[in-house]
């Protein structure tokens, strides 16, 4: 009896195990549009300088004053292809959203990111975030507010692009801001990459305090600290763990705003090592009473093929969402062939989009390594659109059926649950270097709206 019973034990082990990431469908109930070419003005009491952005984006990151004199493209990793907006820019860009928090009337938070993607070429990005209203009846995007991040007070303690200002604004040059947590007494928790750093700001958006990573006792850097420079002699060693953009990708907080929860974006480097410390991305917990690390960690599996995440949130008091990618862009079936470059007049994407999930994990459920547990995913390269409702559809190959919509962007950094059947999910555009839904088109900022039920329901 007892040898049947630990079979049976085992047998449903082995059942649950095979269980434990199961994919789950999702239906389109929603597609709304920012364009790309959405731009704000620098807010009273800016620098001058700041009436453009993008300034530093061209060769050596030298400053270059000519409105739109620059064509944005790709990059050589995706084929230069020509996105169809230039630099630099009247205006500071909406673009590149790399947070999402649900504000609770139909209106959601959204950070916007860095900048141009660097520290260097982003000194005239100015940092801010947004209240966005998605009408998903007319397809359209409201900006309702826009917040723009400053240290007034002077708490930030290392030297910033404006520092000799009044207002310090602050800029892509300083932070690399890409989750946002609201408090419930009206401030906001941001993780960003180039410490990486928790940056705590009041409802204007200014700082209260900027935290340090700590790990086991010791601080993680990135290659991008300000405490860090460049050594003296080309043989001589700087020390770092976080990987450049590997910082707070995603940051979740529990349901009483108590605690955070710091989600690297990729993995650490081991100690003293140029090697990975394994295939595993590092949660952190983060007590906002105390304003500390508690010293708890966790570890997130990636999936094979699969690079790094784009968002963390959660869902109640254990389970959250997570997008987990590789760095791909644009339809799979759109792919270069093998030893064919991408060119305008036959543009194709030499890497294209394959691993785009969103996934459902347990915190409250960890193995005996601290793995917390993936209960089942999402494909956003197969969304179920039965009703035809995505506004674009963008560059596809022939025959590619209306009944199905892909997310096939390089960089997908927003998620949250809206209610209990439905989740909205966006990208973000690294306006105008994307070209994800269209081959010689700029990303928009597209918010999805998903159905996914029995997704949310799964314990």
């Amino acid at each position: 009896m007892r040898t049947l019973l630990l079979a049976a034990t085992a047998a449903i082990a082995l059942t649950a195990g095979a269980q434990a990431d199961q994919r789950f469908e999702a239906t389109l109930a929603g597609h709304a549009i920012l364009p790309a070419a959405t731009f704000v003005p620098p807010p009273a009491g800016a620098p001058p300088g700041f009436a453009l952005s993008g300034r530093f984006t061209g060769p050596g990151n030298l400053r270059n004053d000519r409105v739109g004199s620059l064509p944005g493209d790709t990059g050589p990793t995706y084929g230069r292809r020509i996105t169809g907006l230039s630099l630099p820019f009247q205006g500071q860009p909406v673009q590149g959203f790399s947070g999402i928090k649900p504000v609770g009337d139909g209106s959601y938070w959204v950070l916007t990111d860095n900048g141009f993607g660097a520290r260097r070429n982003s000194p005239d990005a100015m940092l801010m975030f947004h209240r966005v209203r998605p009408n998903f009846a007319t397809g359209q995007v409201a900006v309702e507010r826009t917040i723009f991040l400053s240290d007034p007070n002077r708490v930030i303690a290392f030297p910033i692009a404006t520092d000799a200002t009044e207002a310090r604004f602050l800029t892509g040059a300083d932070f690399d801001p890409e989750s946002i947590q609201p408090m419930p007494d009206g401030s906001f928790w941001i993780g960003e990459e180039f410490g990486p750093f928790l940056v705590h700001v009041d409802a204007e958006g200014r700082v209260l305090r900027v935290v340090e990573t700590m790990l086991d006792g010791q601080p993680i850097r990135s290659p991008d600290h300000p405490a860090l420079q460049v050594p003296a002699t080309p043989t001589a060693p700087v020390a770092f763990r976080a990987r450049r953009s590997g910082g707070y990708e995603g940051m979740a907080a529990s349901p009483d705003g108590r605690t955070l929860y710091a989600l690297l974006e990729q993995t650490l480097f081991a100690p003293n090592s140029d090697q990975p410390e394994g295939a595993f991305l590092r949660i952190l917990e983060f007590s906002t009473e105390r304003a500390a690390w508690t010293g708890r960690t966790m570890r997130y599996r990636l999936e094979a093929g699969a690079t790094n995440i784009g968002d963390f949130n959660m869902i109640d008091d254990r389970r959250a969402l997570v997008i987990e990618r590789d760095n791909g862009e644009g339809d799979p079936g759109l792919a270069c062939a093998q030893g064919v470059e991408s060119t305008a007049a036959a543009p194709c994407t030499p890497l294209p989009a394959r691993f785009k999930r969103i996934y459902l994990i347990d915190l409250g459920d960890l193995d005996a390594e601290g793995y917390v547990r993936k209960i089942g995913h999402i494909d956003l390269m197969a969304i179920q659109d039965p009703q035809n409702l995505a506004r674009q559809r963008g560059d596809r190959p022939a025959g590619a059926a209306n009944t199905v919509l892909t997310f096939p962007f390089f960089t997908i950094e927003n998620v949250a649950m809206v209610d209990a059947d439905h989740i909205i999910v966006g990208n973000d555009n690294n306006l105008p270097f994307s070209a994800g839904r269209h081959l010689l088109r700029a990303d928009d900022n597209e918010l999805i709206l998903l159905r996914v039920s029995e997704f949310l329901r799964a314990r």
